[in-house]
């Protein structure tokens, strides 16, 4: 902060909160190749943002950048009304960055890994002390606190990395995949985790390629080919009309269907579940038509269809017609 002007007030988002990160036609070029193109983006305080795309969509190199970990090309970056491009070191000092893969030290215990994180950080004495009881108790670490973090389950090790990266009070969390590989119980509970900590202000930014936990952001932003093509709360996105309609077919035994359907010109993709099948048919096709003829050919095949229903769509329904619509040559 330059101590010769007072700082200005905290730009407000939409809905009336500070934001936290702002970025402004962010692009990254490796040499030819632009990784991210022109992207923009903001998150607010208490704000769960998600950052969607397949592997090389830039998410990563968006991430880098945003933590100060990698000069962008050119653009701008604001975290908590500081200069990340200018003044790294203090815009850093903001954020918690945890990786996708496990980024301490394993021949550590908990506890240990802990204080070390702490000291990094500058606390003094005193407050690592209180920073680190106080990340034991809310991430549930007291039982393993003196146990070599190698030997923890995957779970607990990813409580461990977020203990580690708010050990300093950022008020910006970074989490890229942040429950990649671990069961279903441990993902629910580290986004009961997420859910507390974005209630207490801090805004976070996470990456995730489960689509079901998409749903639980406040707000998405889709990429390909290193730029955003779609963002909004996924209630915005889920009641966007596809040009794909997508159907359902209930029945005891429609999944026999399945290998004949796949010659038909007008089907785009067949996805087989436990007592349905699910439609993707191309752009264009009328759906009245369609389900009349189906129905007439499940019956002369002797297949006992309970219903044929227009289906409604899923996030990653969206992204994928997204994708194809964004990859079409114009």
């Amino acid at each position: 902060m330059n101590s010769r002007h007072a700082p200005p007030s905290p730009a407000l988002n939409p809905a009336g909160k500070s934001t936290i990160l702002a970025a402004e036609q962010l692009t990254r070029r490796f040499g030819t190749f632009t990784a991210v193109q022109a992207l923009n983006l903001s998150i607010a305080a208490g704000e769960v943002f998600g950052l969607l795309g397949a592997n090389g969509a830039g998410k990563t190199t968006t991430i880098r950048m945003l933590c100060g970990l990698l000069p962008p090309s050119a653009g701008h970056i604001r975290l908590a009304d500081v200069d990340m491009v200018r003044h790294p070191r203090r815009a850093r000092a903001q954020l918690g960055y945890v990786t996708q893969h496990f980024a301490l030290y394993g021949e550590l215990s908990v506890r240990e890994n802990l204080v070390m994180q702490a000291g990094l950080y500058g606390l003094s004495h005193q407050r690592q002390q209180a920073r680190v009881a106080w990340a034991l108790d809310v991430l549930s670490l007291h039982a393993v606190a003196d146990r070599t973090s190698a030997a923890l389950p995957l779970g607990f090790r990813r409580r461990l990395d977020l203990a580690a990266a708010l050990l300093h009070e950022p008020r910006i969390l970074f989490l890229d995949e942040p429950t990649s590989g671990v069961d279903p119980l441990a993902r629910q509970q580290f986004w009961e985790l997420i859910y507390t900590l974005a209630s207490s202000g801090i805004a976070i930014l996470v990456t995730t390629h489960y689509m079901d936990e998409a749903a639980y952001c406040d707000r998405l932003a889709m990429m390909h080919a290193g730029r955003i093509i779609a963002e909004g709360s996924p209630e915005s996105m889920l009641s966007q009309p596809l040009p794909t309609p997508l159907l359902e077919i209930r029945g005891p035994n429609c999944a026999e269907c399945a290998g004949w359907l796949a010659d038909w010109p007008e089907i785009q993709e067949i996805f087989p579940h436990a007592g349905y099948l699910r439609l993707r048919l191309k752009a264009g096709t009328e759906v009245k038509p369609f389900r009349e003829r189906l129905l007439t050919q499940l019956r002369q095949r002797g297949v006992q269809a309970v219903s044929i229903d227009t289906a409604a769509p899923s996030l990653e329904d969206i992204f994928v017609t997204l994708l194809e619509s964004d990859s079409t040559p114009t």
